[in-house]
């Protein structure tokens, strides 16, 4: 037996809860107990040491034994140390939950000795009892995480745990496998990582909680669309931590997701004889729509091999002369080529078999709606020009709806109006909302039910009598300020005639109407461009704002804005602009393109050379420009109160300018 000195064994027995020690010396055994220990467990020291087997082991409660043995044998193989908690069962039969915090040392004889420093936390255990229950019970995942540039993960609840699909043992703990605990990024898409950092940068600098929604990867592969909120916390040790709480909403999510695709699926409708839906991911096609004299109504919202249905279609129906060509727009969508950002969907003319095996010509275009889904939108040319009843009638109407899908991303609308004047929206996205003074919460509602026209355009800026002349007439155009570009922009509508005898519905398409490219801003007499940074950005000639075209255009802007004067490559403003996708030929080409549309932007307000280029880096001409940003930066007194706390509020990459100005 190791014997103790006497002042180390007072102090043991005075300040720790409990302290016992194994030796390994051919069997595992306690070899030193003190006094606080078998007053805690109500055991003797004659009753707890035996050189012959392990006493201490009996007394570990036999849900805990497992987890505990592990850990022994893991200290007795090296040198370590380990902590757990587990509970102890007292000789009265008592329950005790401790803290366990073990240390291995070997000797010089190289005997293995493990010594334990027990404290009793049942109280604690006792007073977080409801909260455990809320953490076992709660709809909502919990989790634990450093403020480290690379955040570690310290502790996820069991919801979570079930809503990433983990696999856990038999045991009542459940965890994160080691890799996951490491990189708390494996959870979050490649897409949305960037967006995740930045706003742990926010949480961290700011000091105040985020919440929103975002995608999360499970373990199985799957996605699921969480809503939640992180926080920064500082623990009891003075350390810093995040802490998320999210809930599941994937349910909700693509319910909506539902609801808006089959309110803009219902839209195309009215302009097209078909519509396939093409998945990368699943590499199959299937027919969401078709007319009734189609001879894919009856393949409808069944899935089929892609490349084998459509190379079944090239051969069986189309053209001979058109084959190729088919084939070859089509390929172009596995390669991506129909997801350039910017670009207009691409469309296709060519002849193929009717459902009554006669030879007609076609016309289709492909629609991005996600990374990894794309429609493909077909509809049958007719050869006739005349128009002499309500259904040719509605066949003009798709015929000047063509442009229709060509300017879906700037605005659309379809409506149903009723022979009483009323109108329910079958579709519209968020400009036309705005054309008719509805948030996209407000507009939802009304798409499932008939309001009295009069009502509904009653928030809009045109008058009641123009609306109505565009229904007596069939066509119009309206004019309206756009708040996001700052610009005044057109709506054009589109109307069929009323029938004979008023009994059909009618449909309205209205879409925005873009300037011609001729078009050139009044040059201001007085060209000093100012710049506003603090909140949103913005940038002035005169005491005009500049109506950027180009969403882009004005990001970059913005980029060099915040480079202060240095110059910025191509590449390096890729990473800024498009930040999940590498500089390569495709990024470089759209970057080309982006800094072109500036540069014809800015010569139209005469101010061209604000920016520099060489070599293909640019930069803001600093000495000719006047900016919030640099004022504030340059220390003078009369600038020291430009800054409220807010900059570059449209770009989340600011993030990292705003947290140097904070704490500045």
């Amino acid at each position: 037996m190791i014997n103790t000195p006497k002042r180390a064994e007072d102090i043991l027995n005075l300040q720790i809860n409990g302290f016992h020690q194994y030796i390994f010396d051919g069997s595992v055994h306690l070899s030193y107990v003190s006094k606080n220990f078998t007053e805690m467990s109500g055991y003797t020291e004659d009753e707890l040491l035996d050189e012959s087997k392990d006493l201490y082991a009996l007394l570990v409660h036999p849900e805990d034994l497992k987890a505990y043995s592990l850990m022994i044998d893991t200290l007795r193989s090296s040198e370590s140390r380990a902590s757990a908690k587990y509970h102890l069962i007292k000789k009265d039969g008592g329950i005790i939950y401790v803290r366990d915090t073990l240390t291995s040392i070997k000797s010089d004889d190289g005997t293995m000795i493990v010594s334990s420093y027990l404290t009793d936390i049942s109280e604690f255990e006792i007073d977080n009892k409801n909260l455990r229950f809320l953490d076992e019970t709660s709809p909502c995942g919990f989790l634990k995480y450093t403020c480290e540039k690379n955040p570690r993960v310290t502790f996820v609840n069991k919801q979570l745990i079930d809503f990433l699909r983990i696999p856990t043992d038999d045991s009542l703990q459940f965890d994160l496998p080691e890799m996951y605990k490491q990189n708390i990024f494996l959870f979050i898409p490649p897409e949305e990582r960037r967006r995740f950092s930045l706003f742990l940068n926010r949480v961290y600098t700011a000091g105040k909680p985020i919440a929103g929604e975002m995608t999360l990867l499970r373990l199985d592969g799957t996605r699921i669309h969480i809503f939640g909120w992180v926080t920064k916390h500082v623990n009891e040790d003075g350390s810093e931590e995040f802490q998320s709480v999210c809930m599941d909403v994937s349910e909700r999510y693509e319910d909506k997701e539902a609801v808006e695709a089959n309110r803009y699926l219902k839209a195309l409708s009215e302009v097209y004889d078909k519509i396939f839906e093409f998945n990368t991911l699943s590499n199959t096609i299937k027919c969401l729509y078709s007319n009734n004299s189609s001879m894919f109504k009856r393949f409808e919202n069944i899935p089929m091999p892609l490349d084998d249905a459509l190379e079944k279609w090239i051969m069986d129906s189309v053209d001979s002369s058109d084959k190729e060509m088919v084939r070859s727009f089509f390929a172009d969508f596995s390669k991506k080529k129909f997801y350039e950002p910017d670009a207009k969907p691409p469309q296709i003319t060519y002849r193929a078999l009717s459902s009554d095996n006669v030879s007609r010509q076609y016309g289709g275009i492909f629609i991005k709606v996600s990374d990894s889904v794309g429609y493909y939108c077909c509809r049958r040319i007719h050869e006739s020009n005349e128009v002499t009843d309500l259904k040719n009638q509605n066949l003009q109407l798709k015929e000047k709806m063509k442009d229709l899908v060509m300017r879906f991303s700037d605005g659309i609308a379809a409506f149903e109006v009723t022979p009483e004047e009323y109108m329910k929206p079958l579709y519209a996205s968020e400009n036309v909302c705005e054309f008719f003074g509805y948030t996209k919460e407000e507009w939802l509602p009304l798409t499932k039910t008939f309001t009295p026209w009069k009502t509904f355009v009653s928030r809009s800026k045109t008058s009641n009598e123009a609306f109505l002349d565009f229904l007596k007439n069939g066509e119009a155009e309206f004019t309206y300020f756009d708040y996001k570009s700052e610009t005044k922009k057109k709506i054009r509508a589109v109307c069929t005639q009323k029938d004979m005898y008023a009994k059909s519905p009618r449909y309205v398409v209205l879409y925005s109407v873009e300037e011609g490219n001729d078009a050139k801003k009044e040059i201001p007499d007085d060209r000093n461009v100012s710049i506003r940074t603090f909140g949103y950005f913005d940038v002035f000639v005169g005491d005009k704002p500049i109506a950027f075209r180009n969403k882009k255009s004005k990001e970059l802007f913005a980029l060099l804005t915040d480079r202060k004067g240095g110059f910025v490559s191509s590449e390096e403003a890729i990473a800024f602009l498009w930040e999940d996708e590498p500089a390569n030929t495709l990024t470089l080409s759209r970057y080309r393109k982006v800094a072109l549309r500036l540069k014809k932007t800015l010569e139209e307000y005469g101010v061209a050379d604000i920016i520099e280029t060489v070599n293909g880096k640019r930069r803001v001409a600093v000495e000719k420009v006047k900016c919030d940003l640099y004022d504030y930066l340059s220390g003078k007194e009369e600038y020291s109160q430009l800054f409220k706390g807010s900059y570059l509020s449209n770009y989340s990459w600011g993030e990292n300018t705003l947290g140097e100005l904070l704490n500045s």
